[in-house]
C-alpha cells in the first residue's frame, strides 16, 4: 500500500524510516511512503505557503493553492504508477485525503486496522498542517477524513502522521519478529478490546518483588486465565470506558471467585 505525505518538514520522517523494527515495512516495500515538500508547489522567490488570516487574528494560515497543486501532482503520480502496474489496482483517485486536525475522529485500533488492511486500503494522502491551520476551502474541497490524536494541540501534523504510519507498519506481515505479537496488544479484538496484562522477565525476584507464581508453573491454561483476568482488572481500573464492548467477548469473573492479585500501578503525576 502507498502513503503520500504533504509536509513542510520531510526531514522529520527520515529517522523514523531508518530505525526501529517498523523500518522493515519500508525497506521491503510493504508500505510505499512518498514525502512531498509543499514549498516545491508554491510560487515566488520565497516559496511562500502561508498568509495572514482574513478577519485578523494571530498566526498565519496555510494557503489552499500550494496544497491543491501538490495534491494534483500526487494524483498524477499515483495514476502513472497504477497504469504501469501489471496487477489491477483501485483507481488512484480513490485514495483518501486525510488531515490531522483537533476536530478529527480520535485515532484508535479500529482505524489503524482499517488503514493497515492492504486488501481494502489504497493507503492515503496525509496532509500535515502547520501554523493556525489550513484554508477551509481546501478542506471542504479535498479532505475526505480528519484524524486527531487527542484533545491537545501540536505544532504540526507530522507527529500524528508518524504515529499513524508506525501503527500501520507494525501490523504488516513480517514486520514484527513474532507474527502474532500484535494480536496480544492492548485494544486488539483478540483481547476483546481490553488493555494488555502485566509482563515480567528475569530475574524472578527483583528488589524483593517476585514474579507471580502462576507464570512460573508452566500451566498454560492457568497462565491464559491469569492474563485474561489481569487484563480485565486493569481495564476496569484505568479504562472503564472500554468495558461495554469488551464484555461481549470476555466473561467477567463471578462475584466471590478467587482472583489473582492485580498489578498495582501508581498513577502518573506531572512534575512541576
Amino acid at each position: 500500500m502507498r502513503f503520500d505525505v504533504i509536509t513542510l518538514f520531510p526531514e522529520l520522517f527520515e529517522p523514523f524510516l531508518q530505525t526501529g523494527v517498523t523500518r522493515r515495512a519500508y525497506e521491503t516495500g510493504k508500505i510505499d511512503l512518498k514525502l512531498w515538500q509543499l514549498r516545491d508547489f508554491a510560487q515566488g522567490n520565497y516559496r511562500r505557503v502561508d498568509d495572514r488570516p482574513f478577519g485578523g487574528g494571530p498566526g498565519m494560515v496555510m494557503q489552499a493553492e500550494p496544497l491543491w497543486q501538490c495534491l494534483q501532482a500526487i494524483r498524477a503520480d499515483r495514476a502513472s504508477h497504477a497504469n504501469q502496474a501489471t496487477a489491477p489496482q483501485t483507481p488512484a483517485q480513490t485514495a483518501p485525503v486525510v488531515l490531522f486536525s483537533p476536530i478529527g475522529q480520535r485515532l484508535d485500533h479500529a482505524q489503524v486496522q482499517h488503514w493497515a488492511d492492504a486488501s481494502s486500503s489504497t493507503g492515503a494522502i496525509l496532509v500535515c498542517g502547520r501554523y493556525e491551520g489550513i484554508d477551509q476551502r481546501f478542506i471542504d474541497t479535498c479532505v475526505n477524513a480528519q484524524i486527531s490524536l487527542g484533545d491537545f494541540v501540536l505544532s504540526g501534523g507530522e507527529i500524528p502522521a508518524i504515529a499513524l504510519l508506525d501503527a500501520v507498519a507494525r501490523l504488516q506481515p513480517g514486520v514484527l519478529h513474532d507474527q502474532d505479537s500484535h494480536i496480544q496488544d492492548s485494544f486488539n479484538p483478540a483481547l476483546g478490546g481490553l488493555l494488555d496484562c502485566p509482563h515480567y522477565t528475569r530475574p524472578e525476584v527483583w528488589r524483593e518483588q517476585p514474579v507471580p507464581a502462576v507464570l512460573l508453573g508452566g500451566n498454560h491454561a492457568e497462565i491464559a486465565q491469569w492474563r485474561q483476568t489481569q487484563s480485565l482488572q486493569i481495564t476496569r481500573r484505568h479504562r472503564p470506558d472500554l468495558l461495554p464492548s469488551a464484555s461481549k467477548q470476555h466473561n467477567t469473573p463471578e462475584q466471590g471467585q478467587q482472583q489473582p492479585k492485580p498489578c498495582k500501578t501508581k498513577p502518573y503525576t506531572p512534575q512541576p
